[in-house]
């Protein structure tokens, strides 16, 4: 466990430095046991501890004398509960992903990266507070046959078989939104077909990361 949470530190620590998410915002967790080690609720990421990174079991529970999750944590129960394939979650308030967020707006394929994310393209769930059951059931919703997803006025999310490729996902999704942001400064930008996408979609399935 120790090592985990070390993993859980490192890449929340890379939420501030890749500039993915800034001081306290954003949360970061893995897959342990029955239940998942996630970042402390209002913790500044640089000041960060073993001791600090708390478990909270599927069910929900955890002790309160060993740390209080973050305030999302309840987003992330339920994405381990739905998706079996997901051992590590980013969550991240990056700029631009949050930007399109705030309109409700998914990122369509005018890229074939898009793709990466496990569909056609990437969708943002409906705005809830956040913390909430509700906010959980758009998330899980918008996250239909996804590993990523937009959260309305509030950031993006992404799951993976572990936290390395889940944040190189979240980084993806970023990257992807700034690119989309500035091609619509441009005017229209033309959408791949689904038949491309498609395609795109089958080699993606073998597509490795270096």
């Amino acid at each position: 466990m120790k090592n985990l949470r070390q993993e859980v530190i490192k890449y929340a620590k890379m939420l501030n430095s890749k500039k993915l998410s800034a001081l306290r915002s954003g949360n970061i967790s893995v897959k342990y046991k029955n239940g998942f080690l996630i970042t402390p609720s209002g913790a500044k990421y640089s000041l960060l501890k073993n001791k600090d990174i708390v478990f909270v079991s599927l069910k929900g529970e955890f002790n309160q004398k060993k740390g209080i999750p973050s305030s999302e944590w309840r987003f992330h129960q339920d994405i381990y509960l739905n998706k079996k394939e997901a051992k590590a979650i980013v969550h991240a308030h990056s700029n631009c992903a949050t930007a399109i967020s705030t309109h409700g707006k998914k990122i369509p394929a005018f890229h074939y990266m898009v793709a990466m994310a496990g569909g056609n393209d990437i969708k943002c769930a409906k705005y809830a507070t956040y913390g909430t059951r509700k906010l959980s059931q758009n998330i899980i919703k918008a996250l239909k046959n996804r590993s990523a997803c937009l959260i309305g006025n509030h950031g993006q999310i992404v799951f993976s078989e572990d936290l390395s490729k889940a944040f190189e996902l979240a980084e993806e999704v970023e990257n992807l939104s700034i690119q989309y942001i500035n091609a619509l400064k441009i005017g229209k930008p033309k959408i791949l077909s689904a038949k491309e996408m498609n395609k795109v979609l089958s080699k993606a399935k073998n597509y490795k990361r270096g």
